[in-house]
């Protein structure tokens, strides 16, 4: 059975979509690979950026759920 075949949208190289391949069906291996990479690459936040955040996150839900659920009167 012949598998399809692609064209990569990073470098523009056929290749074959075969199944279980990592990455995503419209990058070949290789491309996938150089992604995986640049992904353990991150930057990793301190206690305070997480804490910040994690308050945007709070006010950003309440205020949400005031808006969906408020009473009108």
């Amino acid at each position: 059975m012949a598998f399809p075949i692609k064209i990569c949208s990073v470098c523009e190289e056929e290749f074959e979509l075969k199944p279980d391949k990592p990455g995503f069906a419209d990058r070949c291996p290789e491309c996938s690979m150089q992604e995986k990479s640049a992904d353990s690459t991150k930057h990793r936040m301190s206690a305070d950026e997480r804490k910040s955040l994690s308050e945007a996150n709070e006010a950003r839900r309440r205020a949400m759920r005031d808006l969906l659920y408020r009473k009108d009167s």
